[in-house]
């Protein structure tokens, strides 16, 4: 645990080694571990490498008031901790918009963007669902036969990985996490001011064919709005890809890497 300010405490998993240091944001309902596969191959590579669990979710400490521009203010404290500059990184889903705002006023080595975007970002069920989930119906999930029962619906693919991903990351049974998500809502990265020089850095994007929340055409969008970039599909994988299809993911990550090493 990292003390960050007052009161807040992020939950971390970090190791030493080569610049640009790999910075892994999770997406909502999630945690550090969601991206285990990548941040295990950075460590074998003697990458620098940061995951954290955001404000609200998994072991850190909850906000009083969630915002992107809070779980951004943090963020900078915590690479300054760690004496990191300028990171590569590496985000999914509703941590895509976290990293567009952070790259937007920060100097990063470049950005991969797994799974999400930067408006229209939330499906018309997820609110109302959201909302009972927030106002209890989280609470069946502490059965852990209704944690197995959603599972397929999250991910088709059935691997011993994607079962440690599940362990790792159940449906949780916190308000904080959900409170937390309200904050994407009718969310615009283009009503907030950004660099230009935002737009020159080298991202990538990813996303699967079978997800819901993302797709290809959206993928397309996203890349072709940078001067710098690429976009990778997935057909056969769904909103977790990077947990899905790991080896992939990472290949393509130390592509990239290693192509826009600063």
């Amino acid at each position: 645990m990292v003390p960050i300010r007052p009161g807040v405490e992020l939950a971390v998993s970090v190791c030493e080694g080569q610049f640009p240091a790999l910075v892994f944001l999770h997406g909502g309902l999630g945690n550090r571990f969601n991206w285990r596969r990548q941040f295990e191959w950075a460590q074998q590579q003697g990458w620098q490498s940061l995951a954290y669990d955001l404000g609200g979710h998994g072991q850190s400490s909850p906000y009083g008031r969630y915002s992107v521009g809070r779980h951004c203010r943090d963020l900078s404290r915590l690479l300054a901790h760690f004496t990191i500059k300028k990171p590569l990184l590496c985000c999914h889903s509703y941590g895509v918009p976290i990293g567009l705002e952070w790259a937007s006023r920060h100097a990063a080595a470049g950005l991969v963007l797994i799974a999400g975007g930067t408006h229209d970002l939330a499906p018309w069920w997820e609110s109302p669902l959201m909302r009972l989930m927030g106002l209890g119906l989280r609470n069946v999930f502490r059965f852990p036969a209704l944690q197995r029962w959603i599972q397929p619906v999250i991910s088709a693919h059935r691997t011993p990985l994607i079962d440690l991903y599940f362990a790792e990351n159940p449906i949780p049974t916190d308000a904080h996490s959900y409170k937390a998500m309200q904050i994407f809502w009718n969310y615009n990265f283009f009503s907030q001011k950004s660099s230009q020089a935002l737009w020159q850095l080298p991202v990538l994007t990813i996303t699967g064919g079978r997800d819901p929340s993302f797709n290809f055409s959206m993928g397309e969008q996203l890349a072709s709005r940078f001067k710098h970039g690429q976009h990778l599909h997935f057909a056969k994988a769904g909103h977790i890809v990077m947990a899905e299809h790991p080896d992939e993911v990472n290949a393509a990550i130390t592509d990239w890497r290693n192509h826009h090493r600063a």
